[in-house]
């Protein structure tokens, strides 16, 4: 779906990849003010699939995105091994903040974010855009293997080696930050955090108790602002 039609074809093309969630949505933000910016979306049968197109839809739209194209991926819920995409893995409560990220959480979807950039990529070259941004966290997030650093250094080696002008570069622009100076820079850029969807179990109103929701929370409170979208239990 094409949301702008100003006409701001002089600028660079970027494609961003567009969860719905809260770095995503900063991410998201960052790029459209320097590119033309067009976002792919993956359903990929995690449990809030309808939430989060739904939140990618609304941020794209607020933010201007020149495109929008959805995607859907079936291989993670037939090979399943993750919460997020097998039902028959409970999705467990976020375990003490201090604990958040000392090992890897079986809601880790198994190399996933190759998959998301492999697409990214490919659309790209088709684009003619050079970059293309994943909101990517290390630091503070859950310690999931493919948002480290090394991770997008390796596969933009493999971008040199198999595109046609090996000229597309992987901008990973929130991957040094902490969840609290995301939530700074989003409140900066005038990202649309009510419209953004992070919980990994619910779809009307966020569990409060998964550790996305725990980090997305902590996050808010330690940068001193509101979380805008609803909790259950009331919380804030």
């Amino acid at each position: 779906m094409t949301f702008s039609s100003q006409d701001i074809s002089a600028r660079p093309r970027a494609v961003v990849c567009l969860s719905g969630g809260m770095d995503s949505a900063v991410c998201t933000a960052l790029a459209v003010r320097d590119f033309e910016t067009y976002a792919l979306h993956f359903s990929y049968g995690q449990r809030t699939e309808q939430r989060e197109l739904a939140s990618a839809h609304a941020i794209a739209k607020t933010l201007g995105i020149r495109q929008l194209l959805p995607l859907r991926m079936d291989i993670f819920r037939q090979i399943g091994g993750s919460a997020l995409t097998d039902t028959s893995i409970a999705i467990p409560d976020a375990p003490a903040v201090e604990e958040i990220g000392a090992e890897i959480p079986v809601t880790y979807v198994p190399f996933r974010n190759a998959h998301f950039l492999a697409a990214a990529v490919s659309w790209a070259e088709v684009l003619g855009a050079k970059k293309v941004f994943i909101g990517a966290v290390e630091q503070d997030s859950s310690g999931y293997p493919d948002c480290r650093p090394a991770y997008y250094q390796a596969f933009q080696q493999l971008i040199c080696t198999g595109t046609r002008d090996a000229d597309i570069e992987v901008v990973t622009p929130l991957i040094a930050l902490q969840k609290r100076e995301i939530v700074r820079l989003g409140l900066e850029l005038g990202a649309p955090f009510h419209q953004t969807w992070s919980c990994y179990a619910g779809e009307t109103v966020a569990c409060g108790v998964c550790e996305s929701c725990a980090l997305r929370l902590r996050a808010f409170l330690d940068a001193g602002a509101t979380d805008p979208i609803p909790y259950a239990g009331n919380r804030p």
